[in-house]
């Protein structure tokens, strides 16, 4: 293992420890949850790590795949424990917000890094436009539950039911858009050999997942007070907090990847982990909420769901042109800023 994972070990391993102290001794809500949202990030750094690492062993499709899931490990972690707790509008912001993120902010990153860095970007890889439009879609089948309630069609009332049906038809399609996913994954990857052990990969990956499931009851926990402290809305914690924690790895290997003028292999690493949240995570955890006391629907507030449209519409559209600029950047971050802000107060 090299010095600078070590390193990279040794600072989670302290701010896992931090946030533990101050959820224990009582400490300032508003503290305890920025340090369990540092901790959040770290542990999924370091899950993008392990899995790396394992990655060089199993192929660089099946790595992508297994990368790409359990990245969404700590957010995974995040909203079963709101669930628990019965913050079903945090739940529901975390999954559009994870969405958002990736689809506007984190693309809008990389076409702002890459663009300053290397000036005009051109991609040609048609599985980078065909993510584009499965998460154009899978969005769509988010968002049906959604409209016939806010238009008190004859399925408003059966809200549960339909939420299972479209849940059950995305996790179809996962799999139906398998190859695609792993075929992205393969693409413009060069992957190098695996340097840590078996061994030591399993071990930091399953002190990483039982770190994140600690830090997540600790962010939980402070969430509510937290958030009434500075005044945040629930969903902004939601929307933007856990959204942007959960979802470090794509975040930072994205943007690097723009850098680096790799712009085809950036854009499927963004655009995927959004797809993967929309046809995977959403609809398991639809059926695992039936296991608590709050269910999870896909009855979204309307313009949670008018933004999970827009946002899946705004980087088909970015990205169907086959080119990207900093301009184009800097608005989707603009836009994004703006969408956030708007959930400030609720």
């Amino acid at each position: 293992m090299r010095r600078r994972e070590l390193l990279e070990i040794g600072i989670v391993a302290v701010l896992v420890a931090l946030a533990g102290i101050a959820h224990y001794a009582g400490a300032n809500e508003v503290l305890e949850f920025f340090l369990a949202a540092l901790a959040i990030a770290g542990l999924a750094r370091l899950v993008g790590s392990a899995t790396e690492q394992l990655g060089g062993r199993v192929g660089t499709g099946t790595a992508g795949i297994i990368q790409s899931g359990l990245g969404n490990l700590p957010e995974l972690f995040i909203v079963l424990f709101a669930l628990n707790d019965g913050l079903l509008v945090v739940v529901q912001s975390a999954l559009v917000g994870s969405i958002l993120a990736n689809s506007v902010l984190v693309l809008g990153l990389a076409f702002l890094v890459g663009g300053l860095r290397n000036g005009r970007q051109e991609f040609h890889s048609p599985t980078a436009r065909t993510i584009a439009t499965l998460t154009v879609l899978s969005a769509s089948i988010m968002a049906v539950p959604s409209f016939t309630h806010a238009w008190g069609t004859a399925a408003a009332s059966h809200e549960t039911a339909l939420s299972l049906i479209a849940a059950g038809v995305l996790i179809v399609l996962f799999f139906v858009a398998l190859p695609v996913l792993m075929h992205s994954a393969e693409e413009g990857q060069e992957r190098e050999p695996p340097h840590w052990s078996l061994a030591t990969t399993v071990v930091v990956l399953a002190a990483a997942g039982a770190g994140a499931a600690f830090a997540s009851d600790w962010f939980v926990a402070a969430l509510t007070p937290a958030t009434q402290a500075m005044g945040m809305s629930e969903a902004f914690a939601g929307l933007v907090v856990v959204a942007i924690a959960g979802n470090a790895v794509e975040n930072v290997v994205g943007v690097q990847l723009a850098a680096a003028n790799r712009p085809d292999f950036a854009i499927s690493v963004i655009l995927n982990s959004s797809l993967q949240v929309a046809l995977l995570l959403t609809p398991v955890l639809v059926f695992v909420s039936l296991l608590f006391a709050t269910t999870l629907t896909l009855v979204f507030a309307p313009f949670l769901a008018l933004v999970l449209i827009l946002s899946a519409l705004l980087s088909a559209f970015v990205v169907y042109d086959g080119e990207s600029t900093w301009h184009e950047g800097a608005i989707l971050i603009g836009f994004y800023v703006v969408v956030a802000a708007s959930f400030w107060w609720g």
